[in-house]
């Protein structure tokens, strides 16, 4: 098999993220039934972690349980890598150890410099740049409860972060829009939009108008790890940019609301947002369980017709 890495979202076509959301359905439908799928018996999985993580830990480490496999889990500061060992030199020992590997870290420059050495698949548990696994369970969980993402709006209130951007690469993939609204000062980049089809998202100054006739709205902490010393300043400046019931009723009537988590009620999120009925944000937390699963089974065995 070709080596593939996983490191943005504009990594897959339209076709193989089709493909792999009709695997993680299969998948996951074997899952609610209690009916073993282990297809990765000897294979092991390295997790390393620069940032901590709640989601991505659990989803990657029973996924790869559950297909039969073995995890190892390495934090930074517990490895040589904590200790200065060169990111090439650590890249070309572990790809030899293990069979497929997940990073969850700082700068995208990292990941990159790590697949370029690796032996074996490198996925993006997340980066300061991208989310690109964030964004598959997003998708995933907006098809699974209307059918089709094409040609509609998303809405997303909040800081220009790594699933902001992520969103927008995955807009001329998928065929839809994305309405972004952030505060002044905290605009998409030019560096970050580089390569992205404006056809594809707009800017608004309102969040108000952003949301209005979304088919979802979507949004993210205001203060993103890496960002804690900004904290009671973003409070401030994002204090009108709160996704609350009167900015939901802008958006159509059935109109879903996402958040990646972890939230923070009465900040980016009102609490009768995202324990409301229009809210969908477990569902979007479960699937990132099922979507990597069939991530890591097509990075590892390539296409599978069970």
């Amino acid at each position: 098999m070709e080596l593939r890495h996983y490191l943005q979202f504009r990594d897959f076509s339209l076709e193989e993220y089709e493909y792999l959301f009709a695997r993680a359905v299969w998948i996951k439908n074997k899952f609610k039934r209690y009916e073993p799928y282990q297809p990765l018996v000897d294979r092991t999985l390295a997790m390393v972690f620069e940032k901590h993580s709640t989601r991505t830990r659990v989803s990657f480490e029973a996924g790869m349980n559950q297909l039969g496999g073995s995890v190892i889990t390495l934090m930074t500061r517990d490895t040589q890598m904590g200790r200065g060992e060169p990111l090439e030199d650590v890249a070309r020992v572990i790809s030899r150890m293990v069979d497929v590997i997940m990073i969850r870290t700082f700068e995208q420059s990292i990941i990159e410099r790590f697949s370029s050495n690796s032996r074996v698949p490198v996925i993006n548990g997340l980066t300061n740049e991208y989310h690109p696994c964030q964004i598959m369970a997003d998708i995933f969980t907006y098809i699974e409860h209307r059918k089709s993402i094409r040609g509609k709006t998303v809405a997303w209130i909040g800081d220009s972060n790594n699933v902001c951007i992520t969103w927008l690469q995955a807009a001329p993939i998928f065929g839809f829009k994305v309405h972004v609204s952030t505060p002044p000062g905290y605009e998409l980049q030019p560096a970050q939009i580089a390569g992205i089809d404006t056809a594809y998202f707009e800017s608004f100054a309102n969040p108000h108008d952003a949301a209005r006739d979304a088919d979802l709205v979507t949004t993210d902490v205001w203060t993103s790890m890496g960002f804690e010393a900004e904290n009671e300043e973003r409070k401030r400046d994002f204090e009108n940019w709160q996704v609350d019931g009167d900015m939901m009723r802008l958006a159509k009537p059935d109109a879903l609301f996402m958040h990646c988590l972890p939230a923070h009620r009465g900040e980016e999120v009102a609490a009768e947002v995202i324990d409301g009925p229009q809210s969908v944000v477990w569902d979007e937390a479960e699937n990132r369980l099922h979507v990597q699963k069939a991530l890591i089974e097509f990075l590892l065995l390539g296409r599978t017709i069970v």
